[in-house]
């Protein structure tokens, strides 16, 4: 079996907050050497692609930012192609905002002149930005579309919530749905994958932890898909995916059994 491409999920799959999975590195490295793709995924937006590449790095997988697609980078790529010149409020953390003023979109937090909100996982989420967005989307018809759909984010010792409580939050009260999610399990992320590696989805295989996200992703574009089991897929849940759409074609105790059963 003759994979050219390796997607890999980053949280659960390759590190786990600031621990590298035992193999991790290890694997990244053979592959290297074998002349495969390499790209690493991630749906949070808390931070740059040079913050990942250097984590990585820092973690023993030296990494390059091309290397690295978040969902800001597709986010950044999606607006440039359907609404360059936007005027955004972004319920986010810093970084996030500082790329896509970067790229450079205007950020405001005036409702009228809103064009679209953006909706990402934001630890400093409160009422202002929840009125700011209401106003935005019910009274001036702004756009509302988001980063990532993931419940929570896995970290050492537990999960966090994630971005769909912000969604969750917002749809609530404007009793809007949100439009677009450009993270995984979106099309629009796997496109931008695929652009980037230059391959198409038969020549790849996707590694993440996740059923709903990664390995939905992957099934839907038809790339092969691995799940490893040190994120927030356990056995039990697995047992429930069986004879489903989103069965993953491998099952993986950790990155490092990709070493075993590909290379």
């Amino acid at each position: 079996m003759m994979f050219k491409g390796f997607i890999f999920d980053l949280d659960g799959t390759v590190y786990l907050s600031d621990r590298l999975i035992p193999g991790a590195d290890r694997v990244i490295q053979k592959l290297r050497q074998k002349g495969k793709k390499v790209v690493f995924l991630s749906n949070k937006p808390l931070q740059t692609r040079e913050d990942y590449a250097s984590k990585l790095t820092r973690l023993g997988i030296p990494t390059q930012p091309d290397e690295v697609i978040n969902s800001t980078f597709v986010m950044i790529h999606y607006l440039k192609k359907n609404a360059p010149g936007a005027t955004l409020f972004v319920v986010g953390e810093l970084p996030f905002i500082e790329e896509l003023k970067g790229a450079g979109f205007t950020i405001t937090e005036e409702p009228e002149e809103i064009d679209y909100v953006i909706v990402a996982f934001d630890r400093t989420f409160d009422y202002k930005k929840l009125n700011i967005a209401f106003q935005a989307i019910k009274k001036y018809g702004a756009h509302f579309i988001a980063t990532n759909p993931d419940r929570t984010c896995p970290i050492e010792g537990g999960e966090i919530p994630d971005c769909a409580g912000m969604i969750a939050a917002i749809e609530a009260v404007t009793e809007k749905k949100v439009e677009v999610i450009v993270g995984k399990p979106s099309p629009i992320m796997v496109q931008t994958v695929l652009e980037v590696l230059g391959l198409r989805p038969e020549e790849c295989i996707l590694i993440g932890d996740r059923l709903e996200t990664d390995i939905k992703m992957g099934k839907d574009a038809g790339i092969t898909t691995g799940i490893v089991l040190t994120g927030v897929t356990d056995e039990k849940t697995l047992v429930q995916y069986k004879h489903t759409p989103n069965q993953p074609d491998f099952i993986f105790q950790s990155i490092a059994d990709v070493e075993d059963l590909l290379l």
